[in-house]
């Protein structure tokens, strides 16, 4: 039996139709059809029932799943138990956000990589929301990012926490000031994209106070919202391991303002699947990282 074929099968099954798994899988609408094909001639049955826009496991293919998953987990229990971590060779599609891009993602490459030199990672970086809808539809081996994401079947390894804080450039005045909430209201306030946990706190705030929030500018891009704040164009609510080079220079000052902002909490998510040992790895490596670049011990 072809475990690729196998693999094909589980990753059809997962993400409900043939395109799906061939982009997961980086192969072609072809080839998956063809492996699938494949292993139902071999097995006598068909796995699938195909619809209009996709296909649905049969009776048999229901039945099949558990075991097809965890035959790759044991093919890939096999290859590290008796393979050197120098040889595990694979491609880890991995998504994660800006704030730790700029934190201890260069610290994390270089631990992966010192284990596994063969290990391929292929980044994607994006918002919370768009990296943990993807988490969740299995097109990520492997999320880092603000958590933890509450879908079935996903495992929130905790990395432990990132501070954020309110800075402004020098020519605002407020360095030296100890300010509330409510001053901010006369001043553009940079921050994350919307909808993310910053920008829904910032929100909160104010509405407890029972006042218009300011003009809030959002982006995804965090280096961007450093630069605008270098810039005077407003007051930024920014990750410190981003801005603190800033602050130190000089270019930033960091605000002393009530109510501080808690602390941001970062996780490592994957499928809990049978197969998923590297993975899972990997997420070990990351919490060393965070801890180590956040000056915690593990």
């Amino acid at each position: 039996m072809n475990l690729r074929f196998v693999e094909t099968f589980v990753w059809v099954a997962r993400l409900g139709s043939f395109r799906a798994a061939a982009d997961r899988l980086n192969a072609t609408q072809a080839a998956v059809s063809n492996r699938i094909a494949s292993l139902e001639a071999e097995m006598g049955c068909e796995l699938f029932e195909r619809l209009p826009g996709g296909v649905r496991l049969s009776t048999i293919g229901q039945r099949a799943l558990q075991p097809a998953e965890e035959l790759l987990k044991a093919a890939t229990s096999f290859k590290v138990a008796i393979g050197s971590p120098q040889q595990l060779r694979a491609t880890v599609t991995i998504g994660t956000i800006d704030s730790i891009v700029h934190a201890w993602l260069p610290n994390f490459i270089e631990r992966v990589k010192e284990r596994f030199p063969s290990l391929g990672l292929d980044l994607n970086v994006d918002t919370s929301l768009a990296i943990g809808r993807e988490v969740s539809e299995r097109r990520l081996d492997l999320a880092l990012l603000m958590g933890p994401v509450l879908s079935p079947g996903l495992k929130n390894i905790d990395l432990g926490s990132m501070e954020c804080v309110l800075v402004a450039a020098p020519s605002f005045g407020l360095g030296d000031s100890r300010l509330n909430l409510e001053d901010l209201r006369a001043y553009p306030v940079l921050t994350f994209s919307r909808n993310s946990v910053p920008h829904i706190w910032l929100l909160r705030q104010f509405e407890e106070l029972g006042v218009s929030p300011p003009v809030i500018s959002n982006s995804n891009s965090l280096s961007a919202m450093s630069r605008l704040a270098c810039d005077g164009v407003g007051v930024a609510l920014l990750p410190l391991p981003l801005v603190a080079p800033m602050i130190a220079s000089g270019v930033l000052q960091l605000l002393s303002i009530t109510p501080q902002f808690p602390a941001l909490k970062l996780h490592a998510v994957y499928a809990d699947d049978p197969e998923n040992l590297i993975p899972s790895m990997l997420s070990v490596i990351a919490r060393e990282a965070s801890l180590h670049t956040m000056g915690v011990s593990a």
